[in-house]
């Protein structure tokens, strides 16, 4: 059986990859690097969603970040607290 035969279709996808591309053209601020590092995590070994991890990997670039900087920094940022009431939201994080 192929690789590709073999990926899978992640459940988030749908709801992902709008905020993906926003990212892609975005800035590196707080609330995209704690969006950013969420979506790291949660395709990092997933066997599929390729294009998904290969435009993760083209954010890091475009903001000159190590997939560890980007730890680094949201951690920073989530022991702060209010990442994402910021933004409207309750807080809440979500790293299925």
């Amino acid at each position: 059986m192929s690789k590709a035969n073999k990926d899978q279709q992640h459940p988030l996808y749908n709801r992902d990859r709008p905020i993906i591309e926003n990212l892609l053209v975005g800035e590196a601020t707080d609330y995209n690097l704690a969006e950013l590092a969420r979506l790291r995590i949660r395709y990092s070994s997933f066997p599929g969603a390729r294009d998904i991890q290969s435009d993760l990997d083209k954010i890091l670039v475009q903001w000159n970040l190590s997939e560890e900087e980007l730890f680094e920094k949201t951690r920073a940022l989530h022991s702060r607290g209010g990442i994402y009431k910021s933004r409207g939201k309750k807080e809440e994080e979500d790293w299925n």
